[in-house]
């Protein structure tokens, strides 16, 4: 089974689209980023207005564990959804592929927010 035919089991690229894992909460997710674009907004002010540098840093990392929040929600949702879908596949002989697709692609993410 080559990469395109574990994605299709995993139920990428398949119509119609599949609801995201965070659908339920996208929202929520839209007001934290946009919370946060404030947040980035605010330390290019800092740094245009010359302000001291530890006070930018603080803020830079408010900044970047908000951002780490969203991740792990993310994280959570696509395998409390798209893992969890995966293993309900119904053909037995695409099951394992796909929920070996789903996991790697949530070790992948996990290993880019690590980076």
């Amino acid at each position: 089974m080559d990469e395109h035919e574990i994605a299709v089991a995993a139920g990428a690229d398949t119509e119609p689209p599949q609801q995201h894992g965070y659908s339920a909460n996208k929202d929520a997710y839209l007001r934290r980023l946009k919370r946060i674009e404030g947040q980035v907004r605010g330390i290019a002010r800092m740094v245009e207005e010359d302000k001291y540098c530890i006070d930018i840093l603080t803020q830079v990392a408010a900044a970047t564990k908000a951002l780490h929040a969203v991740s792990l929600g993310l994280v959570e949702e696509h395998i409390g959804h798209c893992v969890v879908g995966a293993a309900a596949e119904p053909d037995p002989s695409l099951r394992a592929a796909a929920i070996d697709f789903k996991v790697k692609e949530a070790t992948d993410a996990i290993g880019r927010l690590l980076r």
